[in-house]
């Protein structure tokens, strides 16, 4: 039986703005079977706060900032949001009121590109 990808945020554990305690926070409460949380050392992302990466295969992949412990578990209702999504796009009307100004940026998805199912040019997604 082959099991289902699932969305992967991996959490920059070593910015000073609190990636260590956002790190403990979404792996206190994830689900392993809905969302998985892994801890990297810098993303390189250091001026937006506490910063993670959002991603699945196939999927646009995103770079999220602004992020505080506070915010674990709007940023586990997104990662579901993102999970069901085709292209991995979740509009931010379809996110958590306090996730509206969180993305810093869109790269396409590993193993594969999601170029099919990309939103229209004139779509806004942060």
């Amino acid at each position: 039986m082959t099991s289902q990808p699932i969305p992967v945020f991996h959490v920059c554990q070593t910015c000073s703005a609190g990636g260590q305690a956002l790190h403990e926070a979404l792996a206190a409460m994830a689900e392993p079977e809905v969302v998985r949380i892994e801890g990297v050392r810098c993303l390189a992302a250091c001026q937006q706060g506490c910063t993670a990466t959002l991603s699945m295969p196939g999927k646009w992949s995103w770079l999220l900032g602004r992020l505080s412990p506070p915010l674990a578990y709007d940023l586990l209702a997104y990662a579901q949001a993102y999970g069901r999504s085709a292209s991995g796009t979740v509009m931010p009307s379809k996110r958590p009121d306090t996730l509206r100004d969180i993305i810093l940026g869109r790269f396409p998805g590993q193993n594969g590109s999601p170029s099919a199912s990309q939103p229209a040019v004139s779509e806004s997604v942060s």
